[in-house]
């Protein structure tokens, strides 16, 4: 088998290569824009992974990346900037496709590929990472076991000190400016990003994490394939001090338009190890499923916590693996559309990542 994983050699796409090369025996292509960088990731790994040029800013050099291959990868950031074109070219390109998308600005866009992917039969998969992605497959978990669904919290807490990487600052900043999606009583709603603070137990060593409404993709695709009234997603960076910085930024409306977050990620990205002093390493993930079951009323709660790149880049090699030995339905699915959680769980398991129902 072959897979082209587009940026490969990131911060999160690393990840992804590392764990084809340890868990499969497909050759592996890393695409990226920084060929040197690509190059020698290629030749750390083995005979088995080659590297290339691909222009992220170009659907056809995209396309060109990943035209042959078996599956392809998609984690080149930021995602809304470049999610919808990596997607168009895999599904244009007639490729199979995967990827880490966690903004939710281009998802109704992306899912609309759906009718043209299902006609030449292929199967595309966004935001099979941490969250969304491990979210999601919980929210599905939980969900099978009760007979009614009333509410799914989706919650997250990214240690500052556990990433490093540009996609990531612009992420951040993209998705606690201006308004944000949630799902409540059944109707899509735009809220304040920041608004509804909360705090929220994680598994140790995280704890307690004050958390917040913030913009991803789960309030989007979660009511498309579950029945449920409200689906919420808040989340923070630890320690809580960057939360308040970024507070600042929106305050002095510096991060409020695509091209202000460039330019303020790029100094933030500069000198970001000042932004991982007195944080926990780990980055997690909490669900909590509330509904009745046998006319009782239930909450069934799922978390995780280990490395973000871990949690981020393996669930994305595991669903490519799975795409490229076929059998899953064609078209555009968000991850609890079209997998099993509890096999892709236990394959998580395999590689030391663990999802555990707590309370």
């Amino acid at each position: 088998m072959k897979i082209v994983v587009l940026g490969g050699c990131g911060d999160m796409g690393s990840f992804v290569v590392r764990d084809l090369v340890a868990h499969s025996d497909s050759d592996i292509v890393i695409a990226d824009y920084r060929a040197d960088a690509a190059e020698k990731l290629a030749a750390q790994l083995g005979p088995r992974v080659s590297a290339r040029f691909v222009d992220a800013a170009s659907e056809s050099s995209l396309a060109d990346a990943v035209r042959g291959a078996d599956a392809a990868v998609g984690c080149i950031g930021p995602f809304y900037k470049f999610a919808l074109p990596m997607t168009r070219a895999a599904v244009r390109a007639g490729v199979h496709y995967v990827d880490i998308c966690d903004d939710y600005g281009p998802i109704p866009e992306v899912l609309a590929l759906d009718e043209e992917a299902k006609r030449v039969g292929v199967t595309a998969i966004t935001g099979l990472g941490w969250t969304p992605g491990i979210t999601n497959l919980m929210a599905r978990a939980g969900a099978a076991q009760m007979d009614e669904v009333d509410a799914i919290h989706v919650s997250w807490a990214g240690g500052a000190a556990d990433s490093q990487g540009l996609a990531v600052i612009k992420h951040v900043f993209y998705a606690v400016t201006g308004e944000v999606p949630t799902y409540v009583d059944g109707e899509w709603k735009d809220i304040p990003a920041s608004s509804g603070a909360e705090a929220v137990e994680f598994p140790a060593p995280l704890g307690k994490v004050r958390v917040f409404h913030c913009g991803h993709p789960e309030p989007l695709t979660v009511p498309r394939y579950i029945a449920v009234r409200t689906v919420t997603l808040k989340g923070a960076l630890t320690p809580d001090w960057n939360n308040k910085l970024v507070d600042v930024f929106n305050a002095l409306r510096l991060i409020d338009t695509p091209r202000k977050i460039d330019r303020v990620a790029a100094i933030i990205h500069s000198i970001e190890a000042i932004f991982r002093a007195g944080g926990v390493p780990f980055s997690g993930a909490r669900v909590d499923v509330l509904g009745t079951r046998d006319g009782a009323q239930q909450r069934i709660s799922y978390a995780t916590v280990d490395k973000m790149g871990r949690l981020t880049g393996i669930p994305a090699a595991i669903g490519a693996l799975q795409l490229a030995k076929g059998g899953l339905p064609h078209g555009v699915f968000a991850p609890e559309g079209c997998l099993d959680p509890e096999p892709f769980f236990a394959e998580l398991a395999t590689r030391d990542v663990h999802v555990e129902r707590i309370g």
